[in-house]
């Protein structure tokens, strides 16, 4: 397993393999001015596949398929066959806006994959359409029953919350926990992509605290479980009586920085070493070059080292560069 400059464990890949999506969330897409990266320029699936080989013969063990939107990738199936196929791989998991499920969950599960977050902001009709914009209440029942009955478990259900937008919301989903096994996870927003869009997850931002409060003034104080995995960035809860978990990711009020174990790659091939920084390596080009593996571990690894101790965000260092769906979560 390789240790970054921090002496962390690196085990964990999260892959973008398009910048796309079918949605337009208020705090993460605009509706117009967007640019995404070329089809040609987008990383093949053979090359997604050697490069998680190259991954894997270095200690990585746990891999995420992210975006944009996955399931808008033609080829995504084959994707989760090129990973599938290297001996190592462990757990393969995919971040999904759920609406492609119906259609597309058996055959990815066929495929190798062994379940999926959903993300969903709101179960509130009217403000679905105002935070994630073209989605709605039947689109993400269909994509969670399609998840479900492909085995795509356990299901976790993310949430982004946004202050007058959805943080009121957050009682009625942490609700749903009661009867159902799912994992409903709160994300604070996180300022990315510099400008107006910084300026807004500032203006916009709800601290973890205040959601569990809320939380907790419906249902009383939250039990902890037990943390199994160190690197985990969900701190996890459960309602008294309740079956399923009850999550708080919390990157700018409760940094788990010095426990992170993940390295991202955009879908355009370049190493992105961390959300809330702008630093990158590139490898695409070695990827379409006749560059051997050991060139491809030497970039992994070079991008391991230079991974930073932890985000900025309290001297007003941020990421500038990308936003979330030009990076995956």
């Amino acid at each position: 397993m390789p240790l970054d400059g921090f002496k962390r464990d690196i085990n964990y890949l999260r892959i973008s393999v398009i910048d796309r999506c079918n949605l337009r969330c208020t705090y993460c897409m605009p509706l117009e001015g967007l640019r995404f990266t070329p089809g040609k320029e987008l990383m093949t699936p053979e090359e997604i596949g050697r490069l998680v080989r190259v991954a894997v013969d270095a200690g990585f063990t746990k891999f995420r398929l992210s975006g944009g939107e996955p399931t808008l990738r033609s080829d995504l199936e084959q994707i989760i066959r090129e990973i599938r196929s290297v001996d190592g791989v462990g757990e393969l998991a995919l971040t999904t806006n759920g609406i492609l499920l119906p259609k597309l969950a058996p055959a990815l599960a066929d495929a190798g994959l062994d379940r999926v977050n959903l993300h969903i902001d709101t179960l509130n009709e009217t403000r679905l359409r105002q935070v994630m914009r073209f989605n709605e209440l039947s689109q993400v029942q269909a994509g969670i029953d399609a998840a479900e009955a492909a085995g795509l478990t356990p299901l976790k259900l993310n949430t982004v919350v946004v202050r007058d937008l959805n943080d009121e919301d957050v009682v009625h989903l942490a609700a749903q926990t009661l009867e159902r096994d799912w994992h409903v996870r709160f994300i604070e927003l996180m300022p990315l992509g510099g400008g107006e869009n910084a300026a807004y997850s500032r203006d916009r931002f709800v601290p973890s605290a205040q959601t569990r409060a809320l939380i907790e003034e419906k249902f009383g104080a939250l039990e902890p479980l037990p943390v199994l995995n160190p690197s985990d960035e969900s701190r996890n809860f459960r309602i008294g009586g309740g079956r399923g978990v009850i999550g708080f990711i919390s990157p700018v009020s409760e940094p788990f920085c010095g426990n992170c174990n993940r390295m991202r790659i955009t879908a355009a091939g370049r190493f992105h070493l961390c959300l809330l920084h702008n630093d990158e390596v590139d490898v695409r080009e070695h990827l379409r070059s006749a560059a051997g593996e050991e060139r491809l571990r030497e970039l992994l690894m070079l991008a391991v080292g230079r991974k930073p101790s932890g985000h900025d965000l309290a001297a007003g260092v941020s990421n500038e560069l990308r936003t979330m769906y030009q990076m995956g979560g």
